[in-house]
């Protein structure tokens, strides 16, 4: 109870304040920026969970209350581990080249004082880095210079079946199916282009075309697409026995293509 003739300094909320007045404690605070890259491959680093946000805690301390060499006890209030964990992840990360300690000028109070230096931690960290994406860039490279074998192996084989080079567009619309469908199907799609006669690029499209349509990506899929076809069609078109004429396989193919694939 507030005796009489005293003034309160309790602020008196109303519904929804409270609320409003930890968004402002919140934005007071501050945030501490922990970089994701630090995130994700700390492991890699040989930095344990324990380490990871003990550096945390170090990045906070730092940052918000400029306190650049805190004591293990003050640590202890801000993280789970017992003070002995606390020091030996302390040791960990100094002794495996995580974290040193430095001397830094401070302006304000014109004096020199110790603290943790983080500047190990993003050498390290960058040395991860340029290993990966060394790596990424190999694989890329060996992705990028398999599939150029591919495309290269797709144009001798256009060039080989219509007898001449390709003009610049052909190149260019191989290019296109290479990077749709595989080259097999490109390939299978050109091998029934040239069974038919038709050297041409428009029709050699219009079967790849269906094939995309049915969401055929392999030369299995296909064949049994073909099938299921020559069976829904055969029903409609049945001869007596008696008249009946023997048709060899090749014939049987191409004509199964044209009524498939040929308007």
């Amino acid at each position: 109870m507030v005796p009489k003739g005293t003034v309160s300094t309790v602020k008196k909320y109303k519904r929804g304040n409270i609320t409003a007045a930890f968004g402002v404690d919140l934005f007071i605070h501050g945030s501490t920026a922990i970089p994701n890259l630090l995130l994700k491959l700390y492991k890699d680093m040989g930095i344990s969970d324990t380490e990871m946000m003990l550096l945390i805690q170090l990045f906070r301390l730092f940052t918000e209350e400029n306190n650049y060499l805190p004591t293990a006890d003050l640590l202890y209030e801000h993280l789970s581990g017992d003070e002995e964990q606390i020091n030996l992840d302390l040791e960990n990360l100094i002794n495996n080249g995580m974290l040193k300690i430095t001397e830094f000028y401070n302006a304000e109070r014109d004096l020199v004082i110790k603290g943790y230096d983080f500047e190990p931690i993003f050498d390290r960290l960058s040395e991860i880095w340029a290993c990966a994406r060394v790596q990424q860039h190999e694989a890329m490279k060996k992705i990028t210079e398999n599939k150029s074998k591919k495309t290269v192996n797709l144009y001798k084989s256009f060039e080989k079946e219509f007898g001449r080079p390709l003009s610049p567009m052909e190149i260019e619309q191989v290019d296109v199916w290479s990077r749709k469908m595989p080259s097999l199907l490109v390939l299978e799609a050109l091998r029934r282009a040239v069974m038919l006669g038709k050297h041409n690029f428009k029709y050699i499209d219009s079967i790849l075309l269906e094939w995309e349509k049915n969401n055929l990506t392999s030369p299995e899929q296909v064949e049994d697409y073909d099938r299921q076809f020559k069976m829904k069609h055969s029903e409609n078109k049945k001869v007596p026995e008696n008249g009946r004429r023997k048709v060899n396989q090749k014939d049987d193919k191409k004509s199964m293509i044209q009524s498939l694939y040929m308007s």
